[in-house]
């Protein structure tokens, strides 16, 4: 009778032990959870730019004249060096994060990136990020070949125009609130989307697609580099926009320490020099500060 008394015990025992794992195991992610109510947003908010060492731009490396691969394989161009000159007079490491542009809100949410600075666009996306006060106001235009006998918007009906995924041009085109732009791009024969204007002006060389939609400094940049007569910017505009810094929305601590840091190099001329090295592709033409 001791023996089926101590064999009870044990089982007992064992219950209740099994019971004690299984309370710990069941709290783990109940504890995983309330960590994780922690937003970014908050995170945000609660950082100490005071402490930060490095700044991290997340950029579409294919997007010349404000970030691009120039021919000693180095990642530059306006907004990048507007960046660096921020990073040098706040002391921080300029982290240069080349993105796949359809992918930018995760890199943005995540962390992985600080900020958005890449001829990003803020008409239409106005509530999604926290931005920074504009600094370039861009227009949306149609590049075709010199000899095409398209001459304005019109002409492209019928015609396969090629424009990037995710881009201001084809927002624009897709904006429900302007009839004008619906009605033009239901005109086309075909809207091709690419990756990269790259590949869309190869394209277009090859007379696989008969135009390209696209950012104006881009484009001018894209003609410049392709030799002179061959390519024409069509006068009749798609659409106007402003390019600003985006940030993640809630993060008004960073975006400040860099806005202010941008507003003095306006001030010092600093902002006017950089902006005059890109002079030949039209961004003095397109910046709204400094002037």
């Amino acid at each position: 009778m001791k023996r089926r008394m101590l064999t009870v015990m044990a089982a007992a025992m064992m219950v209740f032990a099994m019971t004690g794992c299984g309370s710990k195991e069941t709290a783990a992610p109940a504890e995983t959870e309330a960590a994780a109510e922690t937003t970014a947003e908050e995170t945000a908010e609660t950082a100490d730019e005071g402490e930060r060492t490095s700044f991290t731009v997340g950029f579409d490396a294919e997007f010349p004249p404000y970030g691009f691969r120039d021919d000693n394989g180095e990642y530059v161009g306006f907004d990048l060096d507007l960046a660096q000159e921020v990073c040098n007079r706040q002391g921080w490491e300029l982290v240069k994060q080349p993105i796949d542009w359809d992918a930018k809100d995760m890199e943005l949410s995540s962390g992985a990136i600080d900020c958005i600075w890449n001829g990003f666009t803020v008409n239409g996306r106005e509530e999604d990020y926290t931005w920074s006060i504009p600094y370039v106001d861009n227009s949306q235009v149609f590049v075709v070949g010199a000899d095409s006998g398209i001459a304005g918007k019109a002409d492209l009906a019928g015609k396969i125009v090629g424009v990037q995924k995710e881009s201001s041009a084809l927002a624009a085109l897709e904006d429900e609130e302007n009839q004008e732009n619906l009605d033009l791009a239901a005109s086309f024969a075909d809207l091709v989307q690419y990756a990269d204007y790259n590949t869309a002006f190869m394209d277009l060389e090859a007379g696989a697609i008969d135009a390209v939609a696209m950012d104006i400094g881009v484009a001018n940049y894209q003609i410049g580099q392709r030799g002179e007569g061959q390519f024409v910017i069509l006068e009749d505009y798609l659409s106007s926009e402003q390019y600003a810094i985006g940030f993640l929305k809630g993060n008004d601590t960073l975006k400040d320490a860099v806005e202010s840091t941008l507003l003095e190099m306006v001030e010092d001329g600093t902002f006017m020099e950089i902006a005059e090295k890109y002079a030949d592709y039209g961004v003095t033409d397109c910046v709204c500060l400094g002037k």
